[in-house]
């Protein structure tokens, strides 16, 4: 079943971490199918307003329209969320089970992202990589429209990457939108990917 139609937008956005206004006016929108890959420098707040869509931060000012109710989207932070004394299948399990997914989901995704036989390994024994791909089979457990990814190509190698772009096209086919932070360009062929660059 494809994810419910997205239809997000943005108006005036302004961002504080602290007492710095991190930025100010900032507008876009966001539909499915549709892909915004956030550049800027460090400090610009690209993780911040990633933070902020999430819940996590609340806006100096401005508006957010057409977030999806709650669960309707997957958040993702560059250090992967994942407890590092539990194996690969535990995490997963314990991610689905807080989340309203069944544990019939972790097989799947875990075959997906190619680290299915790695299941029973602690965390804390694999690659950055191998970690990488742990998490990123939280976004195939449950179908959400709205995927929200912080600099999720780190530590991936070129068959993680094409793998990445394999399910975020595959993500974006199905209606779902996503926006993305990475100073390294996003895998090369990926359709419907906008470019909005924060600055300092």
């Amino acid at each position: 079943m494809p994810p419910p139609s997205l239809q997000l937008e943005i108006r005036d956005l302004a961002v504080r971490r602290g007492p710095r206004l991190l930025f100010e006016g900032l507008g876009f929108a966001l539909s499915g199918g549709e892909i915004l890959h956030l550049q800027g420098a460090n400090g610009a707040g690209k993780t911040s307003l990633l933070e902020t869509l999430a819940g996590l931060r609340r806006p100096a000012a401005g508006q957010v329209r057409g977030l999806p109710e709650e669960g309707g989207l997957h958040w993702l932070g560059h250090r992967n969320g994942l407890n590092l004394n539990l194996s690969v299948l535990e995490n997963l399990e314990f991610w689905c089970g807080l989340n309203g997914a069944g544990a019939a989901a972790c097989q799947p995704a875990l075959e997906r992202v190619g680290i299915w036989k790695l299941r029973h390994r602690l965390v804390r024994t694999l690659s950055a990589g191998q970690k990488r791909r742990a998490a990123l089979a939280r976004l195939l457990a449950q179908r959400r429209p709205l995927w929200l990814l912080d600099e999720p190509l780190d530590g991936l190698d070129r068959q993680g990457l094409e793998l990445f772009a394999q399910l975020l096209a595959e993500h974006a086919a199905g209606g779902g939108g996503a926006l993305v932070t990475s100073h390294q360009p996003l895998p090369a062929g990926l359709a419907g990917v906008r470019i909005l660059v924060l600055n300092p």
